[in-house]
């Protein structure tokens, strides 16, 4: 597996974005995630957004972070957000996110960023699992889902160097 930087309009991109939207869709029984993202959140420096590739040069894992600071949906200053962790059902199990969430952090870490976060929800046990697994310890809820009982929020301190 390899793994690169795309634009998160970049076409593989789009495509693990609609698969990940069906599986919340799935879980959730709504339109999938609401969140608003544009393309501009994963330009460096302010973020990134990274596509793993098979052997066959296939895309099969995704993931980005995005700079946040202090704001109305209670971010604070020097958050990189995690969005949009989605690995493709046929490679489940492989340690496939587990690698993509530490390039992510080693991005956001390079990048200045304090302390990674996410949400997520109850109907994600294994993602709560990997992040939990990972060091990340439940947060005040920030961000579009903040007040649904569903949501769980996470955060990690990235502890960024010279800081």
């Amino acid at each position: 597996m390899h793994i690169r930087r795309v634009l998160f309009d970049h076409p593989d991109a789009v495509k693990l974005d609609a698969e990940v939207q069906a599986e919340y869709h799935e879980r959730y029984g709504d339109g999938g995630d609401a969140t608003s993202l544009t393309p501009s959140d994963f330009e460096p420096p302010n973020g990134v957004y990274l596509i793993a590739y098979d052997e066959q040069d296939r895309p099969v894992a995704t993931g980005g972070w995005r700079s946040q600071d202090e704001n109305d949906e209670g971010n604070q200053d020097g958050d990189a957000e995690l969005k949009r962790m989605y690995v493709i059902a046929e490679m489940r199990g492989r340690g496939l996110a587990r690698r993509m969430l530490t390039a992510l952090e080693d991005d956001a870490r390079a990048a200045g960023r304090i302390r990674m976060v996410l949400e997520t929800g109850l109907q994600q046990p294994e993602a709560i699992g990997l992040y939990t697994s990972s060091g990340y310890e439940p947060c005040e809820k920030f961000g579009y889902y903040r007040f649904h009982d569903s949501s769980r929020c996470f955060a990690k301190p990235l502890n960024p160097a010279g800081r």
